[in-house]
């Protein structure tokens, strides 16, 4: 059984339902309370065991890509001044010499072409695949449970973090086609890409964490264009069925929010500013006045 080594950052979007803050800053920096979101994916997959990051960027993304250099100036003025608690709080964002490397993504032609673009770097063996949009609050991370979960599969298989969503929102996902299970692990015999209201197979839809074998990179090159025109990761995972693989759903135990839209990333806010230490008793302050007397006056 091959340790889950790699993972693939698809980083190369550009952020235009946040336009106009990301007309010179990359969405991925943007920050959450704290932390921008790539960090929280970062996070996510340095405690799931990831050793090597890929990031699929495009131009204007060197914002990113300086985020995880290190700052010797900035370093020593804080170790010169004694603020040995923001230093700590910088580490996480030093990455070593060799454990990201980045490749460019020239067109946008959908996520599957640029996971396809990090073939190369992946080689032959399972791997993770990360969209820092889905921000998932979860102890232990989401990655981590489905790296656990995906020893039960083999390296052979894949496996896709999985949801329950309403109706309204089931066309704007790739949704699973259930085959066994009841509890977290389902196994799927079927996957649809965006399927139109009351053709779904199911409601569990497929977020932004995925496990991977090395052949989906294969039918990367096989499939067509999918929905939007565009090379759908979903219809190349999709294409194992026929080959005889094997695709599960994880069904994970954690919070997800969608930070790709305004009002995903405002809840997120709030929810990560409650559980900040530092930020939680003001902030719920703030919250119980606005519910209290603003919106109370108005409902």
């Amino acid at each position: 059984m091959r340790k889950v080594r790699k993972a693939v950052f698809p980083v190369a979007g550009l952020g235009t339902r946040f336009l106009p803050a990301t007309k010179a800053v990359p969405k991925e920096v943007l920050t959450l309370v704290d932390r921008p979101l790539i960090q929280y994916a970062i996070d996510e997959a340095r405690e799931a065991g990831i050793t090597d990051f890929i990031f699929v960027t495009a131009r204007g993304k060197s914002a990113l890509e300086n985020y995880f250099d290190q700052n010797p100036e900035l370093e020593r003025a804080l170790l010169d001044a004694g603020k040995t608690k923001l230093l700590e709080a910088l580490a996480p964002s030093n990455m070593d010499s060799g454990a990201i490397a980045y490749v460019r993504q020239h067109k946008a032609l959908g996520l599957g072409h640029a996971v396809a673009c990090a073939s190369k770097l992946i080689g032959d063996e399972p791997f993770a695949v990360i969209l820092p949009d889905d921000v998932i609050a979860a102890q232990p991370s989401c990655l981590k449970q489905m790296v656990e979960a995906y020893e039960e599969i083999g390296n052979e298989g894949c496996l896709v973090a999985t949801m329950e969503v309403p109706d309204s929102m089931i066309s704007s996902y790739g949704v699973l086609d259930v085959k066994a299970g009841e509890g977290r692990l389902v196994e799927a015999k079927g996957m649809v890409e965006k399927p139109k209201l009351g053709t779904e197979p199911s409601n569990l839809a497929v977020i932004g964490r995925y496990i991977l074998s090395p052949r989906v990179l294969q039918n990367l090159t096989e499939i067509k264009p999918g929905a939007g025109g565009e090379i759908q990761l979903t219809d190349a995972i999709a294409a194992e069925f026929a080959k005889g693989g094997k695709v599960c759903g994880y069904r994970f135990d954690g919070q997800r929010f969608d930070c790709g839209s305004k009002a995903g990333f405002l809840q997120a806010t709030v929810h990560f500013g409650l559980n900040h230490p530092e930020l939680r008793e003001e902030l719920a302050d703030y919250l119980r006045h606005i519910v209290n007397d603003e919106l109370g006056a108005t409902v």
